[in-house]
């Protein structure tokens, strides 16, 4: 049996061949399917970011994982493998929260995570007896599972080795796809695992990206795994939670383990949004102000991600936000407009109050990235420029000199060497995305559905 295994882009402009020039990582959840796959079975992997796909090379199943922005690509390359009468099946986060339409597209879906149905489907497959839904009846015991790597060689990325120590997050934001996918649960795999993986890995690469939604949802599991990280001299980076600052053992563990920086969604300076998205644990323990300086006493930097279009949210808070965070010299920061992913609460909320711009944005020919497609208190298209604008002066000659005098962001030779790569690269990107259509614009005719 021959599988072959896509990874989508969001789309790709009329004529183009690839996606776009920027900084592309390894698509892990390819390598876990690819890791879960019987061993005789023959797996190709591509990569519609990076490479053409062969729709003409033989093969006898399809495998896409589909996130939203990717479904309208994801649908395309479908296509093109059905006209050859080649069946595709599709899973990840689209499949498990619209599963009606999805099946629309592919002939099976695993809904929620593959681990304890893959090796039935592929099984199912071979014998002609594929069936339309698999699906776990509970969470997967994720302990032992391994990423199969090979698929990426040869391939082009960013030397940053991708890890996965936890899946999932215990908070229950209003407008996060995780925590309407896992349930507000996570599921943790083995620390003995995890460090072969890594110790593999080091050769090649130099730094680490652990992929957990949240790393220290599970506070005591936490710092005994990353206690066990500290022989190992590793440079890492991550995404957690603002209740990480407020234990100071779990941040010197952290430091001592090699963290470099952190993620935190901290999404509006305005208590009222953050109320609104279920986020009021963003200002307990001194809030925002209080994280920061915390984690600067540690010298971990801070990827702060900020969202607009809340209903409290004015022109002003723009302003006040970008100025939060160059006065404060925050490392990153990600200026976002609010986004109602189908299946969460926000997406439901605003469906029932009639305030979503299209049905279906994600396939909605009229919808291009980075527009915002619902209607609150601020016009959908002055919540895009604004975004836009807070990026570029953000990421502006002026912001990038005044926060470059930060002794978390500039303490060493290498800190000042990452600062200032990754503040000009995230300048040129600003608006690399802004307008980017979802789906290729060069592809031809109708999509082909399922019994079409």
């Amino acid at each position: 049996m021959k599988l072959t295994i896509v990874h989508p882009s969001i789309g790709k402009k009329r004529g183009r061949q690839k996606y776009i020039k920027g900084w592309m990582m390894e698509p892990l959840p390819a390598a876990h399917i690819a890791g879960l796959t019987p061993v005789d079975v023959s797996v190709k992997f591509y990569d519609d970011r990076i490479e053409p796909i062969p729709f003409d090379e033989l093969t006898d199943l399809v495998a896409i994982s589909v996130e939203t922005y990717t479904a309208k690509r994801s649908y395309q390359i479908a296509t093109e493998y059905r006209r050859r009468n080649i069946p595709v099946v599709m899973g990840g986060f689209h499949p498990t929260l619209v599963p009606e339409e999805v099946l629309e597209y592919a002939e099976a879906i695993v809904v929620g995570e593959a681990e304890n149905c893959w090796g039935e489907l592929v099984s199912d497959f071979k014998a002609g007896k594929l069936k339309r839904v698999y699906k776990s009846p509970s969470r997967p015991d994720i302990t032992k599972t391994v990423p199969d790597r090979s698929i990426f060689d040869g391939k082009k990325y960013l030397p940053v080795g991708l890890v996965e120590a936890a899946r999932g997050c215990t908070f229950k934001c209003d407008f996060c796809v995780i925590q309407t996918y896992f349930e507000s649960t996570q599921n943790r795999r083995s620390t003995e695992i995890i460090i072969k993986e890594i110790e593999g890995l080091k050769k090649s690469k130099k730094l680490f990206f652990f992929v957990d939604d949240n790393i220290v949802s599970h506070p005591k599991l936490a710092k005994e795994f990353y206690k066990s990280l500290i022989p190992l001299k590793i440079k890492w980076v991550s995404q957690a939670t603002i209740t990480m600052t407020h234990d100071e053992e779990l941040l010197s563990i952290l430091k001592e383990s090699g963290c470099q920086g952190v993620l935190i969604g901290f999404e509006s300076l305005n208590p009222r949004n953050l109320k609104s998205m279920n986020k009021n644990f963003n200002n307990l323990g001194g809030g925002i102000q209080v994280a920061i300086q915390k984690l600067n006493k540690y010298n971990i930097r801070l990827y702060a991600t900020f969202v607009f279009g809340y209903d409290e949210d004015t022109l002003q808070s723009f302003d006040d936000t970008i100025e939060f965070c160059i006065q404060n010299k925050i490392f990153m920061v990600a200026f976002n407009h609010l986004t109602p992913f189908p299946g969460t609460p926000l997406y439901k909320r605003l469906e029932e109050e009639g305030r979503l711009l299209y049905k279906k944005w994600w396939l909605d020919d009229r919808y291009f990235y980075g527009q915002v497609p619902f209607r609150t208190n601020l016009d959908p298209e002055i919540i895009q420029k604004e975004c836009v604008k807070a990026r570029k002066k953000f990421y502006g000659f002026n912001s990038i000199f005044k926060r470059l005098f930060s002794q978390t962001n500039s303490k060493n030779f290498y800190m000042l060497r990452a600062y200032l790569f990754i503040n000009l690269l995230l300048r040129r990107e600003a608006t690399l995305r802004e307008n980017y259509p979802l789906g290729d614009l060069s592809f031809q005719g109708e999509l082909v559905k399922v019994g079409m």
